[in-house]
């Protein structure tokens, strides 16, 4: 077998290996951009939502996670407003959470106290949402534009099939990356960030009502008595 013929031979193997290695990946995609197109259609269709909630709070040093459930409204960002969402802990306390943009106030009946921050620094143990809600509404343009977004493949989540996604942060962010499940209406029911010390928060939407009438002006105001102390966090 002279020098030349092996060689080709050798190519032609290359070639092969490389094909076939090539064809998942491009396969995957495809699936992405299946998914970020049905993502932007409902994006772009989402005018409020109505949801069951349930948060789940890890902390990686001790291994414990604190779950919260109660109910949410929301009103995704668009390019003449902030986002407003609202959630009502039932369990394991009751406790009134309207964010607005980057801020917050969390009300505490029991102990007559209202917390005013801002998202990003919200204590780990309070029952602020934090983050994971922004990626509930993000555009295809957003994700693109902000992070990596990789297909991880199908899974269950909450009992509907969706597609799984990982989003790396392009530039330096409070948290390492970000986690969406995807129904086939391209609504993300699911999301999780992972903080750079690997606690993370997982938020969980069922009983989703999409585009029902919200009054922005009473729902996502805190009805507080006037003798409530009030908190700077």
């Amino acid at each position: 077998m002279n020098k030349a013929f092996r060689l080709g031979v050798v190519s032609f193997g290359i070639a092969i290996i490389l094909f076939f290695s090539s064809a998942p990946n491009a396969k995957a995609q495809g699936v992405l951009r299946e998914i970020l197109n049905r993502m932007d259609t409902m994006n772009k269709s989402l005018d409020t939502l109505r949801a069951d909630v349930r948060m789940d709070k890890f902390e990686a040093t001790l291994g414990d996670t604190d779950t919260s459930i109660g109910t949410t409204s929301y009103l995704p960002k668009t390019s003449k407003r902030v986002m407003y969402a609202r959630i009502d802990w039932a369990k394991p306390a009751v406790e009134n959470i309207v964010v607005i943009g980057d801020s917050y106030r969390l009300y505490r009946p029991r102990l007559n106290q209202v917390i005013e921050g801002k998202v990003d620094k919200a204590s780990k143990n309070s029952h602020v949402p934090g983050n994971a809600l922004a990626f509930m509404s993000m555009s295809k343009a957003q994700l693109q534009d902000n992070y990596t977004v990789n297909y991880i493949g199908q899974e269950t989540a909450n009992g509907t099939l969706t597609w799984h996604l990982e989003l790396v942060p392009k530039v330096k962010t409070s948290y390492k990356t970000a986690e969406l499940w995807v129904d086939p209406n391209g609504m993300p029911i699911q999301s999780k960030i992972i903080e750079q010390n690997n606690d993370s928060t997982t938020i969980v939407l069922s009983n989703i009502q999409k585009n029902v009438t919200i009054n922005a002006q009473q729902e996502f105001q805190l009805n507080l008595p006037a003798n409530v102390k009030k908190v700077q966090a």
